[in-house]
């Protein structure tokens, strides 16, 4: 009898699948997909688990990480959420390591001093759009109170951006004649205050709204004037300018 030929495929067929497509796995081109998705026009507009999902393609190089993209979004609510959380209670969602946490926290700072080049040498009263996106991107996410005073010089330009204080999830304590001293030292000639709801709801309360008339009659008599005290959430601002309340 004659041998069967041999077609080098040990029984296989020609369009059996090969022992590594096989293997593949189920997300086998998904990063690649997502790529390309991100680089179309509209890419921006990614659901905030995909824009997490490219972050963390380096940092958990050979793993499906959609679900720890979903699972992150789920815990901290949102793309800002999740890079403004703190590296512990990121540690905290199985998947995350000191690596992945300190990746997250790069893209932070890197969105930090994006939205803060955009105030440079600009007239702050006229930039109220780039003022807000810098101090959203710095503050709403916090989880704990921080107090913020930009300090400016006679044009409005930017002097210095500093947190006076950091408190609890709803308290910060501020002392008006310690702003005025820094507003000395520096040479300003007018500051725009700032601080965070952790609750979320940027309203002020009636002490925001005491302490802030207390900094603006002790830095008066010293002709530095406050511009406005911005008061961020996770559901958006209020300015107590705007509000008529000073």
């Amino acid at each position: 009898m004659a041998p069967a030929p041999d077609d080098g495929a040990a029984g296989l067929s020609d369009d059996s699948p090969t022992p590594a497509a096989k293997e593949a796995p189920h997300y086998h081109g998904h990063r690649d997909r997502l790529r390309e998705k991100f680089a179309a026009p509209g890419g921006e507009a990614l659901p905030d688990y995909e824009q997490l999902e490219l972050v963390l393609f380096r940092a958990i190089p050979r793993r499906d990480v959609k679900p720890l993209a979903k699972a992150l979004v789920a815990r901290f609510g949102s793309f800002a959420e999740v890079v403004s959380a703190e590296p512990a209670r990121l540690m905290e969602v199985e998947g995350v390591s000191a690596g992945v946490a300190g990746d997250l926290k790069v893209i932070e700072a890197a969105a930090r001093r994006l939205t803060r080049g955009a105030l440079r040498e600009r007239d702050l009263l006229n930039s109220w759009g780039a003022l807000q996106d810098y101090l959203r991107t710095t503050m709403a996410f916090a989880p704990r109170e921080e107090f913020r005073i930009l300090f400016l010089d006679k044009r409005n330009h930017l002097i210095a951006d500093e947190v006076q204080g950091r408190g609890t999830v709803d308290h910060t304590p501020v002392y008006p004649r310690e702003v005025a001293r820094r507003a000395l030292e520096l040479s300003a000639t007018a500051i725009i205050l700032a601080h965070n709801h952790p609750s979320g709801d940027p309203a002020p309360s009636a002490a925001d709204v005491a302490m802030t008339r207390e900094i603006v009659s002790v830095l008066a008599p010293l002709k530095i004037v406050v511009h406005d005290h911005v008061i961020l959430g996770r559901n958006g601002h209020a300015s107590l300018k705007g509000l008529k309340l000073i």
